[in-house]
Parts: C-alpha cells; sequence; structure tokens
C-alpha cells in the first residue's frame, strides 16, 4: 500500500473521449481563451488609462479582469494541450497547484463582486459619503482582505487533499484538477475534506454572496424611493451589469458545488465550463456594453492604439522610402 499511497501524474479525462471531438474543441476553447485575453486586457488597460475611470468601482473591475485572465490561464492552456495529445496526463504537483490557483483566483472573483457590491450600495444609498466612505485605504482593505482569505482558504484545501491516500484509479473525471473530482480517487477517507468543504469552503462562498444579496436589497429600497422613473432607471442601470455577472457566477457555481461529492457527474463539468470559461469571457462584454463610461475609456484607447499604430507605420514607411 505503501507504494500505490501517491501517484505520480493523473489523467485528465476532459469533456469529451473521442477523438473526433477533439480538434472542434481545441479552435473553440483557443478562440474563447483568446476573446477573454484580449477583452480583459482591454478593461484593464483603459481603466488604467483613462483618468475619468480612476474611482473605486472601476479600481475594483480592473482587479476582477486581472483576476479573470489568471484563472482562465491556470485551466484553459492545460485543456488546449490536452486536446491535442493522446496521453492527457498532468503530474502530481501540477495537479496541486493548478487546483491551489483556481481556488484563489476563484474565491478572489467572488470576493471582488462582493466590494463591487458594496461600491454600488455606498454610491447609491449614501452619495454624499462615497468619497469619504470608499476611500483609496478601504478600497485598499478590501483588495487585500479578498487576496489574503482566498490565498489561505485555498493553502487549507489542498493541504488536506495532500494528506489522501490514492490507490485505485488516477483517471479525474474532468478537464482540470478541481477539488470534487480528485476526491473521488481516493482510497482514503475523506470526511475530513468534506467536513471542511461544508463549513468554512461553503462559508467563504456565502459570505460574498450574503454580502451582494442584502447589498442590493438596500439598494433597492432606496431606489424605490426615488420619485422619477429616470432617476430610478439611472440607479438600476449602474447597477446591471454587476447583477449580470453576479447572476452568471453564483448559479454555475450554486449547481455544481452545492450537492454531495457522490453525486457529481458529466453534467458538473459542463456548468464548470460557465464560470471558468464563459464568465471571464462575457465580463467585458457585459461591462462595456452597458455601461457608458466604459464604452468611452474603450473607445479612447482603441483610437490611441490605433494612433499610435498608424504613427509607427508611417516612420517605417519614411525610414524605407529615405528622405
Amino acid at each position: 500500500m505503501s507504494n500505490l499511497t501517491r501517484f505520480s501524474e493523473f489523467i485528465l479525462l476532459g469533456l469529451s473521449s473521442r477523438p473526433e471531438d477533439q480538434k472542434s474543441l481545441f479552435a473553440l476553447f483557443l478562440v474563447m481563451y483568446l476573446v477573454t485575453l484580449m477583452g480583459n486586457l482591454l478593461i484593464l488597460l483603459a481603466i488604467r488609462s483613462d483618468i475619468q475611470l480612476q474611482n473605486p468601482m472601476y479600481f475594483f473591475l480592473s482587479i476582477l479582469s486581472f483576476a479573470d485572465i489568471c484563472y482562465t490561464t491556470v485551466i484553459v492552456p492545460k485543456m488546449l494541450v490536452n486536446f491535442l495529445s493522446e496521453t492527457k496526463t498532468i503530474s502530481y504537483a501540477e495537479c496541486l497547484a493548478q487546483m491551489y490557483f483556481f481556488l484563489v483566483f476563484g474565491n478572489m472573483d467572488s470576493y471582488l463582486l462582493a466590494a463591487m457590491a458594496i461600491d454600488r450600495y455606498v454610491a447609491i444609498c449614501k452619495p454624499f459619503h462615497y468619497v469619504t466612505i470608499m476611500n483609496h485605504r478601504c478600497c485598499m482593505l478590501l483588495l487585500a482582505f479578498s487576496t489574503a482569505f482566498s490565498y489561505l482558504h485555498s493553502l487549507l484545501h489542498v493541504l488536506l487533499v495532500n494528506q489522501l491516500t490514492f490507490c485505485a484509479s488516477n483517471v479525474i473525471h474532468h478537464f482540470f484538477c478541481d477539488v470534487n473530482p480528485v476526491l473521488k480517487l481516493a482510497c482514503s477517507s475523506t470526511s475530513v475534506n468534506e467536513v471542511v468543504a461544508l463549513t468554512e469552503g461553503l462559508a467563504s462562498v456565502m459570505a460574498p454572496f450574503v454580502c451582494i444579496i442584502i447589498s442590493y436589497l438596500r439598494i433597492l429600497i432606496a431606489v424605490l424611493n426615488i420619485p422619477s422613473a429616470t432617476g430610478k432607471c439611472k440607479a438600476f442601470s449602474t447597477c446591471s451589469s454587476h447583477l449580470t455577472v453576479v447572476t452568471l457566477f453564483y448559479g454555475s457555481i450554486s449547481y455544481v458545488y452545492i450537492q454531495p461529492l457522490s453525486s457529481y457527474t458529466v453534467k458538473d463539468r459542463i456548468a464548470t465550463i460557465i464560470y471558468t470559461v464563459l464568465t471571464p469571457m462575457l465580463n467585458p462584454f457585459i461591462y462595456s456594453l452597458r455601461n457608458k463610461d466604459m464604452k468611452r475609456g474603450l473607445e479612447k484607447l482603441i483610437s490611441r492604439i490605433k494612433s499610435q499604430m498608424d504613427r509607427l507605420s508611417t516612420t517605417k514607411v519614411n525610414r524605407i522610402c529615405g528622405p
């Protein structure tokens, strides 16, 4: 048994085991990954380069875009390699590392969404105190808490997984090293892991979600007290993008994780795509298409990039043609 307690590698079964599906899945997820990178990078650059977007709401949005880039990069590149590989293996250490950073950036997303909900609550319910409440120190404290808790939470779960014994199959029925599919391979008892997941794990997910719900209930009460219809529409429009992202993110996570370990199925793999790949890809579109300030910032960034490219091409032509 001591020789079988630790596999040197696992096999990721992926989304489909049929060889004819691999190239089409590779093309699909490559496009989605590139769109995710490009969209979130544009959001990040637009916020950093536009002085009108230098406020707490867009500060948290820029951090969310950075976290989404890291989130998908933890999963998708290995996924793309496995689509074109026959072995589809991942080393034990690489599997734990992938699990750790997946949990880190997934938790960061949820806490950043909560911080953005708090920001919207203060902006709508306490507009005259917004600058003093949501100051630089408050934003940095919220970011520091989100980051520190995410790292500690992820470390706890990965250390617990590292204590398990694996002696039967090394085939993970998933496209990356998620906690539940790996726990299903364990020969030793996973009761501690499951108890921690249902207590500390559930609390870490529900705490930001409850914070979001309370913030939006307070916002709803405040908006309903606004006498003009125009004022109500304006207040709701500032929250619509964030609410859309929250619904996508928490809806898919709830479907996958709020169930017993034994009931983890293929449907959960499909649902996992929503919050690991689809939501990070859609975030830039949701926030830019439904936000006039963000749209204007992106337009300014794109026009600045175009002008620089035109200047570079003109300089290059002048050097080739000579004086």
